[in-house]
Formats: structure tokens, C-alpha cells, sequence
């Protein structure tokens, strides 16, 4: 059980800001198999934003509510997927073999692409989020369940496609091993589990366009990369959130 709350504490140290004790490092075996807790890490930082949209609530408006609870999720993380999701941009965007694409994705210079690609996918997210804010009353738990979900999918990618970084140029070297069964399906759980908090079945409906957002997404890596990367994960865990939310708005007329 210790062994388990260090892999839990490792993957909130490594893809977080919230404070750690002194004794969880990035240790790469750790952080290897901290993968099953991606999804939880989810919760936690779903079930943050929630709360603070919830109080914020108590004193502004939904839109002011819903930017105070993106702008805290993308703080408590330090913007680490949507970082990805821009170097995806960048590198798909501007490069047209395996090589340009991946050196794109490794500079930190932000693009073209990646500027646009960053300010569509917040642009949709908030209106997305500010309309199921007016049409219910449980965005807490949606946030909880986006974030949640959308990690297990990014989790499911590197289950499922192989790592086409050289290790000895990867940012994230401890995480390209292939991920066991045991740890998908953990994760798997954790990242399903908030979809119980909507108590409506129809929301499981909303899993189909996020498998085949990872489907799509899963098929252009292969293509132009022959895999997936930690940037590709994090690209496909933002844009899995926002089609679950997008979904829900869809879905939210006949709940």
C-alpha cells in the first residue's frame, strides 16, 4: 500500500505544482509506474477546479466562475498539456517528415500554429463549459469527469503506440516505457469512474466521440511519426476534454 501511494504521489509530483514530501523524487522507475494514477491525478485536479468554480460562484457570474476554474486547472499543472498540445500544432502544422516534425516539437519557440491551435482549443472549452454551466447545475462533477477521462485517454496512447523519441532527446525520458495492462486498466477505472457523479446514462454516450478523438488523433501519429510522444499524449488529453465537453452540450437536450 505504501508502494502504491508513493506511485500516486509521484505522478501528482510530476504533473502538478501541488506540494510533495521530501521523499518523492522523479525517479524514473517510480514515475514509469505512477501511469495507473494519470486519471486520479485527474480527479484531484478536476475536483480543485470544481470547487473553486462552486465558490466563485457564490460571488461572480458563471463566465467569470468558469475562466476562474480553467485558469486554475492550467496553474495547478503549470500549462503542461497545453504546452503539448501547441508543440503538436507547431510540429504537425509545420513540419512534413518524421524528423522536422519531431525537432519542431522539441524547440520551446512557440508558432504559428501553435498560437492559433492554443487559442481555438480555450476558446472552445470555455464556451463549452459556460453552457453546461447554464444548463446544469453539476459542472463540478463534469470538470472532475473531463479531467479524469480525458487522462485516461492519453493514457490509453501510450498503452497502445509505441514511443518514437530518442531517449537520449526526450523531455520525459521516465515515461517511455510501454505501460503494463495492470496500470491501463487502474487507470482506466479512476478515469471512468467520475462519469457515475452525472447519474444520467446518456452521458456514457459521450465516450464515443472522445474513442474516436483518440482513434483519429492515434492514426495521424502513426502516420507522420509512426507513434506517439509525451507531446502527443498531452495534445490528445486536451483535445479529448474538450470534445467530452462539447459531447455533454450535444447530449444535454435530451438529459
Amino acid at each position: 500500500m505504501k508502494r502504491q501511494v508513493h506511485y500516486f504521489l509521484t505522478a501528482v509530483l510530476f504533473f502538478t505544482r501541488i506540494p510533495c514530501p521530501s521523499w518523492v523524487d522523479h525517479s524514473p522507475d517510480y514515475i514509469n509506474k505512477s501511469s495507473r494514477y494519470f486519471s486520479l491525478v485527474g480527479i484531484l485536479i478536476g475536483a480543485i477546479s470544481g470547487l473553486l468554480y462552486w465558490l466563485s460562484t457564490q460571488v461572480f457570474d458563471n463566465d467569470i466562475s468558469v475562466l476562474i476554474s480553467m485558469i486554475s486547472s492550467v496553474w495547478i499543472t503549470g500549462a503542461f498539456h497545453e504546452d503539448g498540445f501547441a508543440d503538436v500544432c507547431d510540429g504537425f502544422g509545420g513540419g512534413w517528415t518524421k524528423a522536422k516534425i519531431l525537432t519542431i516539437m522539441k524547440d520551446s519557440t512557440l508558432g504559428t500554429f501553435g498560437v492559433l491551435g492554443l487559442l481555438f482549443i480555450i476558446a472552445l472549452k470555455f464556451l463549452a463549459l459556460y453552457k453546461l454551466s447554464t444548463l446544469s447545475t453539476v459542472l463540478p462533477f463534469i470538470l472532475i469527469a473531463g479531467h479524469s477521462l480525458s487522462r485516461f485517454v492519453a493514457t490509453l496512447l501510450l498503452y497502445t503506440h509505441p514511443y518514437v523519441r530518442d531517449n537520449d532527446s526526450s523531455k520525459i525520458k521516465p515515461t517511455t516505457k510501454q505501460m503494463s495492462t495492470k496500470a491501463l486498466i487502474i487507470s482506466g477505472f479512476f478515469g471512468l469512474a467520475p462519469l457515475l457523479l452525472l447519474e444520467n446514462t446518456l452521458v456514457y454516450l459521450s465516450l464515443f466521440p472522445v474513442l474516436l478523438c483518440y482513434l483519429y488523433l492515434g492514426r495521424l501519429y502513426t502516420k507522420w511519426i509512426g507513434g506517439q510522444t509525451g507531446d502527443c499524449a498531452g495534445a490528445l488529453q486536451q483535445v479529448a476534454e474538450v470534445v467530452f465537453y462539447l459531447s455533454l452540450v450535444a447530449l444535454w437536450k435530451y438529459i
